[in-house]
């Protein structure tokens, strides 16, 4: 594929290809080639509810024709973790769909990506290779997500770094906490449960009474289940299945009030949905990682993954590889604590090996604080790579809004990442620019306003 170069230039990332541009050239050059045909991509994913996209390709034969397996094959990936799915077909030109069964196969580059799909969905993953006539129909559905306020209710948000609490009593918050843990590392279960149970009873402390209990966490969780989450990867799979799967229905059980545990992602959206008052928004957690969330124009969520931190959207060769997924460029490397880890050796900063990742993040931003250009340059990249990215997110979510969340938005980091994005929008895509608004909460929202919207989760 033809990749472009950006017109806004990342500073410390010279050679960032923003997906973006590489899509809307590659479909440009397909639809002025007078050689194009349709491609549909189903997804089925849980209780046989299928989401569909479609869009075009050269035609079979066609001397541009093999431009289409790496358009094709980072669309696939794209849809994959946006929608999930266990079964995905491929409707068009035979040779696009063999590649991907391909790749998707045991062994191959995104063996990874089928295996995490299985678990999910707890069903073998499949790739079909089909004419377009023969794709499923799509067949989604959305649903209310939280926003009751009344009673006393415990939230909390589980990162990768830290876990945060919140008492709320009639919608106000009474008591917020933010403590530090290191989760990812752990094989023994009882970890977790001991850390996340002590939370609980801090929030309880600060109130007569517990009638819910809500939690985001990062992850995939289906009927308060743990299906996938990189909180738990250091425990092997024997105890996941017995300690883990059902830690929160354990919890749940002995609390006896209502719980409900829901990707971080949704969280986010919700809480940017409820604090501005606005729908057809996706919520953008800069954490330990990168959780995303969507609210439609209904005010509902739909049945979708929206696991942004495995969604590519740097398509250079050479871009940084994801710790977990083995994959190149993904928004985990780009939209979290750890892009501001790789990019500030790139700026001259020296980071002390010594500290964990929560504090080397402390560390560039207190230098930020302190007028260092070289933090300056780390957060103007990341910005770069955002606006670029809400560009690309655009072309797969109805947007009018984007809210920003997490440590890495903290103080003036989170003000220049927002200013550089609305200059990618205004320069590169004028009329996004006019359609999305961007916004970022207050400095306290930004930290702890996850745990304080995953307390509207359950209903009394």
């Amino acid at each position: 594929m033809y990749l472009p170069k950006p017109k806004i230039v990342p500073p410390l990332d010279p050679s960032f290809r923003p997906a973006v541009l590489a899509n809307h050239a590659f479909l440009d050059a397909v639809r002025s080639s007078g050689n194009c045909v349709p491609l549909v991509i189903a997804l089925e994913g849980k209780e046989g509810f299928v989401s569909v996209f479609r869009t075009e390709v050269f035609a079979e034969g066609k001397e541009q024709a093999s431009e289409n397996l790496m358009y094709v094959e980072r669309l696939v990936k794209t849809l994959l973790w946006q929608r999930g799915g266990w079964r995905i077909v491929v409707g068009g030109p035979r040779s696009v769909g063999e590649h991907i069964k391909k790749m998707y196969a045991p062994g191959r580059s995104r063996e990874f990506d089928a295996d995490i799909m299985s678990g999910v969905y707890e069903k073998p993953f499949t790739v079909e290779v089909a004419d377009v006539e023969d794709v499923p129909e799509a067949q989604e559905t959305a649903m209310p997500l939280g926003r009751h306020l009344e009673g006393c209710r415990i939230g909390f948000d589980l990162g990768a770094s830290d876990r945060k609490v919140a008492a709320v009593v009639d919608g106000e918050p009474v008591f917020t906490e933010e403590i530090p843990w290191n989760p990812s590392e752990q094989s023994d279960p009882e970890y977790h449960y001991k850390y996340i149970t002590e939370i609980l009873r801090s929030a309880a402390f600060h109130m007569p009474r517990v009638d819910a209990i809500g939690g985001s966490a990062a992850g995939i969780y289906i009927n308060n289940r743990v299906r996938v989450a990189s909180l738990f990867r250091g425990v092997p799979k024997n105890l996941f299945d017995e300690k883990v799967k059902d830690m929160f229905l354990r919890i749940k059980e002995e609390w006896g009030v209502p719980l409900v545990v829901v990707h971080d992602g949704e969280v986010a959206a919700l809480a940017g949905s409820m604090s501005l008052n606005v729908n057809q928004i996706l919520g953008i957690a800069m954490g330990s990682s990168e959780a995303g969330g969507y609210v439609n124009k209904e005010g509902n969520i739909t049945s979708w993954l929206n696991e942004l931190a495995f969604i590519p959207v740097d398509f250079n060769p050479s871009a940084p590889v994801d710790e977990w997924s083995g994959d190149r460029g993904c928004g985990a490397q780009y939209f979290s604590q750890q892009a501001v880890l790789r990019l500030a050796p790139k700026a001259g900063i020296t980071l002390d090996e010594n500290q964990t990742p929560a504090e080397k993040l402390k560390f560039v931003q207190n230098l930020l604080a302190k007028g260092d250009n070289r933090a300056r340059l780390v957060f103007e990249t990341i910005g770069c790579y955002f606006g670029y990215g809400i560009a690309y997110y655009a072309d797969f979510y109805d947007l009018r809004y984007v809210l920003m969340l997490g440590r890495v938005t903290s103080g003036e980091g989170g003000s220049i990442i927002l200013r550089k994005a609305r200059e990618v929008l205004d320069q590169c895509f004028p009329s996004l620019a006019e359609r999305i608004k961007l916004n970022i909460p207050g400095e306290a929202e930004r930290r702890v306003g996850q745990a304080v919207a995953a307390a509207s989760l359950p209903v009394i």
